[in-house]
């Protein structure tokens, strides 16, 4: 896992792996990064430092059950 923040940006982002993904939009500047079987591999977040400490709920989606 990499955490990495950009103050100057103000952006927080999250990866659980390397792997090559794209951004889908969650709302309100939250990201989330899928591979390309839509499996979530990463989140990012704008603005981070203007949450004013309030706690952040970050919906990812999970891959569906496996039978």
């Amino acid at each position: 896992m990499k955490v990495w923040y950009d103050r100057e940006g103000d952006f927080l982002e999250v990866m659980f792996n390397d792997a090559k993904g794209y951004m889908r939009g969650l709302g309100d500047d939250i990201f989330e990064r899928v591979d390309e079987h839509g499996k979530v591999i990463g989140f990012a977040i704008f603005n981070f430092s203007k949450r004013d400490q309030k706690p952040l709920e970050i919906p990812l989606s999970a891959p569906p059950s496996q039978p």
